[in-house]
């Protein structure tokens, strides 16, 4: 007797259209949301990578001083967007962060550009760099005019 339950198997191989258009509708999810969070993931990079550049110079300008018997100036020259001690090579700061500085007037150069004059003796003339992201938050890193010590605090929006 060749019945209906012969001729059809139990379990049929491949998949169903529904399953293949949830599984298409994922992947296109996952492509569309993958340039988004590889964008932020940039942008946090360079700002890390910044924050510890302005911080790394800074704190070197204060061992050169202190270490060479000499004034060390760290300049800061916001229109070219550029930081780094004086007689080093500038570093860039990327396009999507601001960068702002206040620092003694005395220590301003007449091409806009600001400095932190570093003495042997550990004191500093003073000021702070602050670098903001596009969301508004960001961090201030601060120069003691006494101690010469740097301090980082954040910003918030």
């Amino acid at each position: 007797m060749n019945t209906a339950a012969n001729r059809w198997p139990r379990h049929a191989a491949g998949f169903t259209l529904i399953e293949l258009l949830v599984v298409f509708a994922l992947v296109a999810l996952i492509a569309g949301l993958v340039p988004i969070a590889f964008n932020r993931l940039h942008e946090s990079a360079q700002y890390r990578d910044t924050v510890r550049a302005v911080l790394t110079d800074l704190r070197t300008a204060r061992a050169l001083a202190q270490s060479s018997g000499t004034e060390v100036r760290f300049a800061v020259h916001p229109q070219a967007r550029t930081f780094g001690v004086e007689g080093a090579e500038p570093q860039h700061v990327p396009e999507p962060l601001v960068l702002r500085a206040v620092m003694a007037a005395e220590e301003s150069g007449a091409d806009g550009s600001l400095a932190i004059r570093f003495l042997p003796r550990g004191g500093a003339s003073g000021g702070s760099v602050d670098l903001i992201r596009p969301s508004g938050s960001g961090v201030r890193l601060r120069v003691d005019w006494f101690s010469g010590r740097v301090e980082q605090e954040a910003i918030a929006p």
